[in-house]
């Protein structure tokens, strides 16, 4: 079985499993379904707004698809989830990526 079908299989069994669903995002983006990533992104955002990680995976896609005010609320919005979590890293990258694209 390929990854994306025991991802899948992973899903049925925990729906709301983030880090399956955000696993299975980024398997979509190997194979360029933006649209199917875009969503997953934002179901796990939806449900979990701490899950800081798909924020910056979530920016880069809409970037690659000329939405630079969607990333820019998505970068802002990751950049405030790290910090309040306490996620230094995780707002380091998020910080660069946005002055990457707003500077």
């Amino acid at each position: 079985m390929d990854r994306i079908g025991k991802l899948k299989e992973f899903l049925q069994a925990n729906p709301a499993d983030s880090f399956v669903q955000h696993a299975l995002a980024l398997e979509y983006i190997k194979l360029g379904n933006d649209a199917e990533a875009r969503r997953l992104f934002e179901a796990i955002l939806e449900r979990e707004p701490g899950y800081v990680g798909s924020y910056y995976h979530l920016a880069k896609l809409l970037e690659r698809n000329d939405d630079t005010d969607g990333a820019v609320k998505v970068y802002e919005k990751g950049m405030e989830e790290a910090k309040k979590a306490g996620d230094n890293h995780a707002f380091g990258e998020l910080r660069s990526a946005y002055e990457e694209l707003t500077f």
